[in-house]
């Protein structure tokens, strides 16, 4: 072999290993110093990789989502509406003390309808004007966006807030059904049905509510449905049912509330009647979770619009 043959053969085998690397990998050289020899695949997956979206974390289940949303709303409700509650507890005393000039004391129906109806008048007063109020406010100001991006069922928001509002209720209430006991002389026995009667004619008062709120095209008539509302709660659960025309007691059979009031006023007796009590709060029972699941459609509705 000559001289000038040499580095031509020379040149060819520094090039002859670069020709032999196997396919579907990268030669040693062309990647980080020490990352060793990295597969085609590897880095075609790498690329998919990067492309895809980030996966968003699942959602919260019902009863857990249900439970953040009922104390995040509570702790708002009792800063903001606490002179609220103030008031309806002291406009249903006060209507008390009014029917008392009307209404003689003692164990008659229209001293029970009397306390009875004033009593679930405070959970009217919040659970459904209030709650329709919010839910009007919420939605014309867009603040249900704000519910819609977080991982959370519908149901969860609608049920928390209403729950929220609905519990609320109770001090006023129990203040209003003692009070109206004394000054009416009735019996104070079974006031431990109100461990019954708040939280379900307060579900069904406060899934009328939600309901009327998110429905509502604008914020004006959200607020005035929710006073229609407590408004028929007050004229037609308070006063007593003996001298009401039929096309009245009609209407006053559609209000949520009648049947709230029909099983608290039902306690006051002797001996009270207890199977229809409890067919009076199934009613309650039956018409929030009525109210309640065409209130989350409403709310799935005005979230996604």
């Amino acid at each position: 072999m000559s001289v000038s043959e040499a580095p031509a053969s020379q040149a060819a085998a520094s090039r002859a290993p670069a020709g032999d690397v196997p396919a579907g990998e990268v030669p040693r050289g062309s990647g980080p110093v020490g990352a060793g020899p990295v597969s085609a695949g590897s880095v075609a997956a790498g690329g998919r990789r990067a492309d895809r979206p980030a996966e968003l974390p699942p959602p919260a289940g019902l009863l857990p989502a249900m439970a953040a949303v009922y104390r995040a709303q509570l702790s708002r409700v009792r800063v903001a509406r606490m002179p609220l509650l103030f008031v309806a507890t002291f406009q249903s005393v006060g209507i008390m003390v009014m029917m008392r000039g009307v209404v003689s004391a003692g164990d008659s129906a229209a001293a029970r309808a009397v306390v009875a109806g004033s009593s679930v008048l405070v959970v009217a007063f919040v659970a459904l004007n209030l709650l329709a109020q919010y839910f009007g406010a919420l939605r014309a100001s867009g603040g249900l966006d704000h519910y819609a991006t977080l991982p959370v069922p519908p149901a969860s928001v609608v049920l928390g807030t209403a729950a929220a509002y609905a519990s609320f209720t109770v001090p006023g209430t129990v203040v209003t059904a003692v009070a109206g006991s004394l000054l009416f002389a009735l019996p104070m026995a079974h006031l431990w049905v109100l461990v019954a009667v708040v939280p379900l004619a307060g579900a069904a008062l406060a899934g009328l509510g939600a309901a009327l709120g998110l429905l509502a095209p604008r914020p004006e008539f959200a607020t005035l449905l929710g006073q229609l509302g407590m408004s028929a709660a007050l004229l037609l659960g308070v006063l007593p049912t003996e001298q009401m025309p039929a096309p009245v007691l009609w209407l006053r059979d559609l209000l949520p509330s009648t049947y709230g009031v029909e099983a608290f006023a039902g306690t006051f007796d002797a001996a009270p009647h207890w199977p229809g009590v409890a067919a009076d709060l199934a009613v309650c029972a039956g018409v929030g979770a009525v109210a309640l699941c065409i209130a989350t459609l409403a709310y799935r509705r005005a979230a996604t619009r």
